[in-house]
């Protein structure tokens, strides 16, 4: 069996590659501990992980990760990120201190282009995800954007592809930050086709 993947553990305020140590150490305590939980939750082996540099004018301190689900040597299944913001002085619309903002992207089977609840489906990934997994959280809002693409002429793939895209934010109660990655993670794999953690699908006529 494939071990868990961990995020590869980089400097706990890290928000920007190019800042000295000093400006790292000054990072308050709250952001800190958020990120250092971020970097030690394990996800499932489908999904690689990898710190990403973040936004930087969205909040005076900030993190961020790139993530994306393959099976085995497979195709790239599905793609997002998941960014951290912190503002010691807090925000009115976030009603916290800590906000997560996450997107996600996936292209789907044709068939389910057709659904016309498919985005509500998708919205129910996310906060069923958040749910399920624990996390303490409030305020969330987003938009999930169903795209249908058709190809003609010389175009190589599928000629109908469905693309299903999640962008979504939410304030974190804590900076108990592993039930949040493990909902980004649920919603991707969601998004990708893959069943739930632990559960194995049976093959016709097993």
């Amino acid at each position: 069996m494939t071990p868990p993947k961990t995020l590869r553990q980089v400097s706990a305020v890290d928000d920007d590659p190019t800042s000295t140590p000093a400006e790292a150490q000054a990072a308050p305590d709250l952001f800190r501990q958020a990120v250092a939980s971020l970097t030690s939750t394990s996800v499932r082996a489908e999904v690689r992980v990898e710190p990403l540099r973040p936004p930087q004018r969205l909040a005076p301190y900030s993190y961020a990760i790139a993530a994306e689900v393959r099976v085995g040597d497979g195709d790239e299944l599905a793609t997002g990120r998941l960014v951290l913001l912190h503002d010691p002085d807090g925000v009115e619309a976030w009603d916290g201190l800590l906000r997560l903002v996450a997107f996600a992207s996936a292209e789907l089977d044709p068939q389910m282009g057709v659904d016309p609840m498919l985005p509500a489906v998708g919205w129910s990934w996310l906060t069923g995800a958040l749910d399920e997994r624990g996390a303490h959280y409030r305020a969330a809002g987003g938009t999930v954007t169903q795209t249908t693409s058709t190809r003609f002429g010389d175009l190589a793939g599928p000629r109908t592809t469905i693309e299903l895209e999640t962008r979504a934010s939410w304030t974190a109660d804590d900076a108990d930050m592993g039930p949040h990655l493990h909902a980004f993670v649920d919603l991707l794999c969601a998004a990708a086709g893959l069943p739930p953690e632990g559960v194995t699908v049976l093959s016709p006529g097993t």
